[in-house]
């Protein structure tokens, strides 16, 4: 892949880098000042709030022939990428590599923020889990058993691990034989669980759909408990959030993950890898393990780190507490991923013409040019980068405190968030050192 982490970096930044991560420290501790004057009261209504779409638009989105358009959609897709995973050549032309790490899983973000949950809409697998399933005579949420509700989102969990270690860890990532692997396993898990589970195994265990749901909880879109399709504000959409504790295991990954890239580009890792005397598959598999376990434990003891009402269990506070954490993800995305999403991806749709490497312009973008524009302009780059972080960070302190004064004792809203505003403080001066030491 081209090297577009290493652009925008602390160097190109309008002001000193220490300069701005202090100041991205301090505006976020001044942000919580202001909630706790001017925020007393509970604001967010996820269930409950929203502006009704025009019924145009709320009957097309659920329309049966939209459902149907998506699913074809998903298969052609998929199909296409596919063709070049199995048949394509092993090379580094070969645009398989792209569409999984650049458009799949980068790609998925701002696609599902302005779509919605779209991996769940295209699947391919729940396509064919639903054929198989009309073929049968049976429901497509009729499975040989109940899926226990203790398994939660466990399975996805340990999905989205999988993927990031193949991306991250993984020093065959970028060959053939790698990448049909992975998928091949993650294809076999997902029908036969489905089979025995029926399709709410997708919901829990398919992690781009997973991944897909969560970001799409940000989305503008949202449904009322009603049923009735709305128009929300972001914050107010991920209000709704269902709680799980196993879902504080996927944003852990998610946002360890990604942390763990930035530390794995920088000079500290470099010479610390290069003294241990251990094989650098098992020590990038066991760092990146404790960034996500770092992520998990700090954000539920900063959570529970607090006096509860009589009906509440501690326990419940991190999940509770978890939807704060997508804006975030967000930030980092944008910050981490945007020149890679928008500069990279270019180079993916000029391959995606010649999944064969043999010299043809299937779809018409071989003859196209990629164009840098965001790493011919550092400086905005690197301001972009911090902004989105201290952007995403700001939106979780605004949706973790309208949380707390809906459900922490009156005397204790204030004291109460004081461990969850230092932890988002660590994320928030952890993430950019760790961005710009690249």
């Amino acid at each position: 892949m081209l090297p577009t982490h290493g652009i925008g970096g602390a160097q190109d930044l309008p002001i000193p880098a220490s300069y701005a991560i202090t100041g991205a420290g301090v505006a976020l501790v001044i942000s919580f000042g202001v909630l706790l004057v001017a925020w007393r009261r509970p604001r967010f209504d996820g269930a409950g709030a929203g502006r009704p779409l025009p019924a145009p638009l709320a009957g097309l989105i659920e329309s049966t022939w939209l459902s149907i358009v998506a699913r074809v959609i998903g298969i052609v897709l998929v199909g296409y990428a596919a063709w070049a995973m199995i048949w394509g050549p092993d090379l580094a032309l070969n645009p398989i590599f792209g569409i999984v790490y650049v458009l799949l899983w980068v790609g998925l973000v701002p696609a599902s923020l302005v779509l919605g949950p779209v991996w769940r809409a295209i699947s391919p697998l729940r396509t064919f889990h639903r054929g198989i399933a009309k073929v049968a005579g049976t429901s497509p949420r009729e499975g040989l058993v109940t899926l226990p509700s203790w398994v939660g989102y466990w399975p996805a969990t340990v999905g989205l691990f999988a993927f990031v270690w193949l991306e991250l860890v993984n020093e065959q990532a970028n060959y053939l034989a790698t990448v049909q692997t992975w998928f091949a396993v993650w294809a076999a898990a997902l029908i036969i669980g489905a089979a025995v589970f029926g399709d709410v195994w997708f919901e829990r265990a398919d992690p781009f759909e997973v991944y897909s749901t969560l970001i799409a909880q940000f989305s503008p879109v949202g449904r009322r408990s009603d049923g009735q399709l709305v128009w929300q504000w972001p914050l107010v959409h991920l209000d709704a959030f269902a709680p799980s504790p196993s879902r504080v295991a996927v944003v852990a990954v998610l946002l360890g993950s990604t942390a763990y890239d930035s530390f794995s580009r920088s000079q500290h890792w470099v010479r610390f890898s290069q003294a241990v005397l251990i094989d650098m598959t098992l020590l990038g598999t066991l760092t990146l393990l404790a960034f996500c376990v770092f992520v998990g434990a700090t954000f539920s003891l900063g959570t529970m780190a607090t006096a509860v009402p009589p009906h509440l269990r501690r326990t419940r506070l991190p999940a509770l507490f978890a939807h704060s954490v997508v804006p975030i993800i967000v930030g980092y995305v944008i910050a981490h991923y945007l020149t890679l999403l928008l500069e990279f991806g270019q180079q993916v749709l000029i391959q995606l013409s010649d999944p064969m490497v043999i010299g043809a312009n299937l779809l018409g973008t071989a003859d196209w040019t990629a164009v840098y524009f965001l790493s011919e302009q550092p400086t905005t780059l690197a301001t972009i980068k911090v902004l989105a972080v201290l952007a995403g960070h700001i939106l979780g302190v605004i949706a973790a405190h309208d949380r707390a004064v809906r459900l922490l004792p009156r005397g204790h809203q204030a004291t109460g968030q004081l461990a969850l505003l230092v932890v988002m403080l660590v994320y928030t001066v952890g993430g950019l050192y760790l961005l710009f030491s690249g």
